[in-house]
């Protein structure tokens, strides 16, 4: 049975988790700033956000939440994650360059390979677990079997709508966000979040 409630319960929550600064999201800005692939990248995050969310309101996030060395695997596995990510960022907004819209690599890149570096990021962060796979998952698989649906529905509709907007959203103002000295600044900010979310992870209990 289809709740309203409960659907925006799921809508308010997973917007709350998937709208935070992350790799994924990072990696979405840069490809639709380059304007090569945006629509396959986009659409693979979200389908990617689909099976984790479905997966943890059924029941795999109650079932590595009881699990302790799932959860320090998760906790550590994804803290090292965003320190190197975060450091990354640093790094390049340190180094500088030239506009990421005119990138040769970026856009000589092939279809395969922008598709393997987005499910690199979507799945070899084990951030992206936590969020959708435990969080929501122990919220969803909270409630009654009959509103789990509702609420997956809910957070599976703020994944659409969040990539959709800022694949497109970033796209029409790649003049502005693909400026060296803006895009520092967006590297710079990127890593300093990359770095809490990992404090986050390791000191938040």
């Amino acid at each position: 049975m289809f709740s309203h409630q409960v659907y925006l319960q799921g809508l308010v929550l997973g917007a709350g988790l998937i709208m935070g600064i992350g790799a994924q999201n990072a990696h979405v800005l840069r490809t639709a700033v380059r304007g090569r692939h945006v629509l396959p990248t986009v659409v693979t995050c979200i389908v990617v956000d689909v099976i984790l969310i479905a997966a943890g309101t059924a029941g795999l996030g109650a079932l590595i939440e009881a699990s302790p060395l799932m959860m320090a695997l998760a906790r550590y596995g994804g803290a090292a994650f965003l320190v190197w990510y975060g450091l990354r960022c640093w790094n390049s907004s340190l180094r500088g360059g030239a506009s990421l819209a005119v990138d040769p690599s970026a856009q000589a890149q092939t279809l395969g390979a922008a598709l393997a570096t987005v499910l690199a990021l979507s799945l070899l962060n084990p951030h992206v677990y936590l969020d959708t796979v435990v969080l929501l998952g122990a919220v969803g698989s909270s409630l009654a079997a009959d509103q789990r649906s509702s609420f997956a529905l809910g957070a599976i509709t703020a994944s659409i709508l969040w990539f959709t907007a800022i694949g497109l959203g970033a796209r029409r103002f790649a003049s502005t966000l693909a400026r060296p000295t803006v895009w520092r600044v967006f590297e710079a900010l990127t890593g300093a979040m990359m770095l809490v979310l990992a404090a986050l992870l390791l000191f938040d209990n």
